[in-house]
């Protein structure tokens, strides 16, 4: 069997789906991400292509070395995720070729589900206790919202306040037992980090998520020292030579790599580094159907897996920065993955990665897109982090 053709189709609203078929017909789906330089994935994709056309599929170790090794220079987002579309693809043609989930080839399943939760609040996050009550009556138990909006080095103390008061109203209308993230974002430096987590503390939050940006997780032991609140971080990172460094200097509680950044195995790789240190995952995953549906084979496995991020319903579905609206359940034959069931997702049972994509719908929305960036700034004209 060989790698008979690649394709890649840019579809509403704002993912990259990944097609891989071999030559006796067995298809295969992938998913990046980067929305922003999309053009750049697209050329990654194809040029790696040009470089594992006419090769076994199902030798995906050896073709993800290749891919991540070959081409000297390593690394970065972009050679990332369309690495990671490409091998989730081909473990979706080898979990078919067996017959078989893709989980059954990581060592097989310890849950049967896994807790999920959910987005609430927007980019400049408001009707957070609205959006809650929705949510809660969908079935979750768990929420997520951002912090902030813009927020400076040194800002006004009233843009603390403001966030503390959004957590107050959420735990007072929603009760003890909702478990409340609070996403930075990246978007809190460190003067006005330390304050607002110390706000924040009387909350009883799951976690605090990316308290500072991924370039600054040296300077995370002066945060965590002085919180009890768990400290998740990793979205941005991609292998487990990124996650090593983290989980050595031992002042992260939660990790939360992305499948369409490290691809399947390395995710599962991630997770075993992680369990040795005892630390948890919640998995990354504000994307598409197809990578939720990869996430899921791994969570499948990973004993120390506590929460799985799901998109459904997300604000960036409904026609984000001009583009058409778009959700997971249009692109999937079937009803896989469209309920949360008592605060739970199910894994996949069904070969490869368990779904089912309806093809003539991506081909129908596929259009080349871009996104510009959001261009936030401060009140004084700097550059503000989104």
């Amino acid at each position: 069997m060989k790698i008979a053709k690649i394709e890649s189709f840019c579809v509403s609203p704002r993912w990259v789906f990944l097609r891989v078929e071999t030559e006796t017909g067995i298809i295969g789906w992938g998913e990046c991400i980067m929305p922003r330089r999309v053009r750049a994935v697209l050329g990654a994709i194809a040029d790696l292509t040009e470089n594992i056309l006419g090769e076994d599929p199902l030798a995906i170790e050896d073709l993800w070395q290749r891919m991540y090794r070959g081409g000297f220079f390593r690394g970065g987002p972009v050679l990332a995720t369309a690495i990671a579309g490409i091998e989730q693809a081909l473990w979706d043609i080898k979990g078919r070729h067996y017959g078989i989930p893709i989980h059954e080839f990581l060592g097989g399943r310890v849950r049967q589900k896994v807790r999920a939760y959910a987005w609430i609040g927007g980019d400049r996050p408001n009707d957070v206790v609205a959006m809650a009550k929705e949510r809660i009556a969908q079935g979750f138990t768990a929420v997520k919202m951002n912090a902030t909006e813009e927020l400076h080095y040194l800002d006004a103390h009233a843009k603390i306040e403001a966030v503390v008061g959004r957590v107050d109203a959420l735990r007072r209308e929603c009760g003890r037992d909702l478990g409340i993230a609070i996403d930075f974002h990246g978007r809190v430096h460190r003067a006005m980090a330390k304050q607002l987590i110390r706000e924040l503390e009387p909350f009883h939050l799951l976690w605090i998520e990316e308290p500072l940006l991924s370039e600054h997780n040296d300077a995370l032991p002066a945060i965590a020292a002085h919180t009890p609140i768990p400290i998740a971080t990793g979205e941005r990172l991609c292998s487990r030579w990124e996650f090593k460094p983290l989980l050595e200097a031992r002042v992260v509680d939660i990790i939360q790599p992305d499948v369409s950044l490290t691809g399947i195995h390395e995710l599962e790789k991630i997770g075993r580094m992680a369990e040795a240190y005892d630390v948890t995952l919640a998995p990354h995953c504000p994307n598409g159907p197809i990578c939720l549906a990869a996430t899921l084979q791994v969570d499948a496995c990973l004993p120390n897996v506590a929460l799985q991020e799901y998109s459904m319903g997300m604000h960036y579905h409904r026609g984000y920065a001009g583009l058409v609206p778009g959700e997971m359940t249009d692109y999937l034959v079937g009803p896989e993955m469209n309920a949360v069931r008592e605060g739970f997702l199910s894994i996949p049972t069904g070969p490869g990665l368990g779904i089912t994509i309806n093809e003539s719908v991506v081909r129908e929305r596929h259009q080349i897109w871009t996104l510009r960036d959001n261009n936030w700034r401060n009140a004084d004209g700097t550059l503000a982090e989104w």
